[in-house]
């Protein structure tokens, strides 16, 4: 089948773009021919630069006229010609795009209150714990009427000056390693072209949007205390989680932790995970990030549950929950802001040894 142009929209959060990455690698392999777009939210663009598959990335500013905004995008995407246009989402202004957008197929999800004028409509189905379903899997459901059976994986591109600036930061070459953040002084390396691999680190994202999924501050304490002191630590995340990070790095003054929240952008931080000894996230973006680069990760679940279909996608990765079922988890899909039970079991009753024994097996 032959197709000049498709569109991809995803315009919700960074971990949902990352997982629509999927649909950008088969629908390339399949028809590697093909003009492919992807349209999302402002603030999220940079997860795509680089991208060696894409034609061109339409940015939704969501913050400031947002209808007029989405008018205007309605107006280029009419102006595009698509033959199709894929939408991920099921929410009424993507739904207006897809419906209107002129594409001679338009496909999306039955659950989209514009999908009645859509060409297909795919059931979108959410997982139980005795049938989990994966975003992925989901995603991917949206082309398995035009594609072929052969399997594809969320990607992302970090570009040569990413790399770069991630060596730096773990040879201890970059500025920011040897200021405040971090509680050891480096000393130059010896050669100048030390690797990332052979380097002895973590990476560690220790925050999350809802407090439900964040595992606590006192909980990541007590857990990189016991670590090996030749294991360097890299604490990441967007510039508002540095406070909490420097909260914990300041109680660990005995270990060699860098606070880099804020100082890196998505791609930047995606190749410093690449290789990573391991990398230590919540049910949030960053574990996506991980799977994107394929990197080593332990994904810590505490309100919510992996049968949602958000379970990292690493070849080497690891879920740590609590042992035992808990009569109020999962409380919500996405985390609530504080336990409805006031007692957070879901996180406080995580054992510390079962994340130490995931670095033992990286």
């Amino acid at each position: 089948m032959l197709m000049q142009k498709i569109l991809i929209i995803q315009t919700a959060f960074i971990g949902d773009v990352i997982l629509a990455t999927v649909l950008i690698e088969k629908l390339h392999a399949d028809f590697p021919d093909a003009q492919i777009d992807f349209l999302l939210r402002k603030g999220n663009e940079g997860l795509l630069q680089h991208h060696p598959y894409l034609n061109e990335v339409l940015i939704w500013n969501k913050k400031e006229g947002k209808t007029k905004n989405l008018l205007a995008l309605l107006k280029i995407i009419q102006k595009n010609k698509y033959d199709k246009v894929i939408n991920v989402q099921r929410f009424f202004s993507t739904g207006l795009l897809t419906a209107f957008s002129k594409a001679k197929e338009k496909i999306g999800f039955d659950k989209n209150p514009l999908s009645f004028l859509f060409h297909v409509k795919v059931k979108h189905i959410i997982g139980t714990k005795e049938n989990p379903v994966h975003e992925v899997q989901r995603n991917l459901s949206l082309i398995k009427h035009f594609t072929s059976d052969k399997p594809a994986r969320v990607k992302l591109y970090p570009s040569k000056d990413d790399y770069k600036k991630a060596e730096e930061i773990v040879n201890g070459e970059w500025p920011m390693v040897n200021s405040e953040s971090s509680n050891v002084l480096r000393e130059k390396p010896e050669t100048e072209n030390r690797k990332l691999e052979t380097i002895n680190y973590i990476c560690v994202a220790p925050t999350s949007v809802w407090f439900t999924k964040q595992y606590p501050k006192e909980k990541w304490i007590e857990f990189l205390k016991l670590l090996s002191n030749d294991i360097k630590i890299f604490l990441i995340g967007a510039a508002s989680d540095k406070i909490l990070c420097d909260e914990i790095k300041n109680a660990l003054q005995e270990k060699s932790i860098i606070n880099l929240c804020g100082e890196l952008s998505f791609l930047e931080s995606a190749a410093l995970m690449q290789n990573a000894k391991m990398n230590y996230v919540n049910d949030s973006a960053p574990m996506h990030l991980a799977s994107a680069m394929n990197a080593p990760v332990t994904a810590i679940f505490c309100s919510t549950v992996t049968w949602f279909g958000y379970t990292p996608l690493s070849d080497k990765s690891f879920v740590v929950e609590k042992d035992e079922a808990l009569y109020c988890r999962p409380c919500t899909t996405h985390g609530r802001r504080v336990c409805p039970e006031k007692h957070f079991k879901c996180a406080l009753d995580i054992k510390t040894e079962q994340l130490l024994a995931t670095i033992k097996n990286a």
